[in-house]
């Protein structure tokens, strides 16, 4: 009996150091994925830091050369002996390079908000066939410039629904001028709105542009991500307006999807509820005491 509670012993001792050499060894593997990991994080965390700073400096700087550039040829006015058709065109292309600079800075400073929850939305009841109708007039001109084909399609009557006019309009906006500016000339741009089940809206952007396969669709809807990040891409942009759009639609309780094959056109569909749901989180917020919502 004296020997067999040895070899037990032993037998116990031998398997308690196995196990403990099994776990290091598993606590080591998991150490080394979880560095390899964190290895490839940090690689594309600076890939993404370094194409968003080229992409954003690129942003800023064309504008300001243009802006610079063309007021130095009206301030060397009475050398140059400028004729009144290039004074009106350079103030033009003045005006239009601020114009871009602005939007950009606002961009930023909207991501910024959004991200940090100081973004409020000012909610009342509004037509959302107004907010369209204004939209797709703002770009009508765009796209024919561009050579592109702009449709509107309706309903007679849309539901009235509670939001931000200024705010839903910003992100149909985004949605309209990423669908420009992605689709080549020849193309067409079709914006469709209707009525759901629920008393909410639906409105469909659909464009027969670039298109995007999943992991593009990934990237977009991440703010400053670029699905072609080279300095070279066929569009200029600063990644910011599918994630504003997508950003906002969210603070009015709504949802944004994203339907789109390469080389074949991309569909963002956005679903609105219904004026009682958005009223509802609004008062539910402000009895918390969270920011987002103001009430009007």
């Amino acid at each position: 009996m004296f020997s067999g509670a040895i070899g037990a012993g032993k037998s116990n001792s031998l398997m308690g150091e196995y196990a403990l050499r099994l776990g290091e060894a598993v606590l080591r593997n998991r150490t080394r994925e979880a560095e390899q990991l964190a290895s490839v994080e940090v690689q594309l965390a600076n890939k993404v830091k370094s194409e968003f700073i080229a992409n954003m400096s690129h942003e800023l700087r064309t504008p300001l050369n243009t802006i610079m550039g063309f007021s130095k040829l009206l301030g060397e006015h009475g050398r140059r002996q400028l004729t009144d058709q290039d004074i009106v065109d350079y103030a033009r292309l003045i005006h239009d390079a601020a114009g871009h600079l602005l939007a950009v800075i606002n961009d930023i400073l909207d991501i910024s908000k959004i991200q940090s929850g100081k973004y409020a939305l000012d909610a009342r009841e509004i037509s959302l066939d107004e907010v369209l109708s204004a939209c797709v007039a703002s770009y009508r001109g765009v796209a024919e410039t561009a050579g592109l084909d702009l449709h509107h399609r309706q309903e007679d009557s849309l539901p009235a629904i509670r939001g931000d006019a200024q705010r839903l309009k910003q992100a149909f906006d985004n949605l309209i001028g990423n669908a420009v500016r992605f689709t080549r000339p020849g193309g067409s741009i079709v914006v469709e709105a209707r009525t759901l089940a629920d008393g909410g809206a639906e409105v469909r952007v659909r464009d027969t542009g670039v298109g995007m396969d999943e992991e593009e669709i990934r990237v977009a809807l991440t703010p400053f991500g670029q699905v072609d990040g080279s300095r070279s891409r066929w569009r200029e942009g600063t990644g910011l307006g599918l994630p504003i759009a997508n950003a906002l639609i969210e603070l009015h309780a709504g949802e944004l999807r994203i339907e789109s094959r390469k080389h074949e056109g991309t569909e963002v569909i956005v679903s609105l509820p219904p004026p009682q749901v958005l009223s509802f989180i609004q008062d539910r917020n402000l009895t918390l005491g969270r920011p987002g919502i103001r009430q009007s």
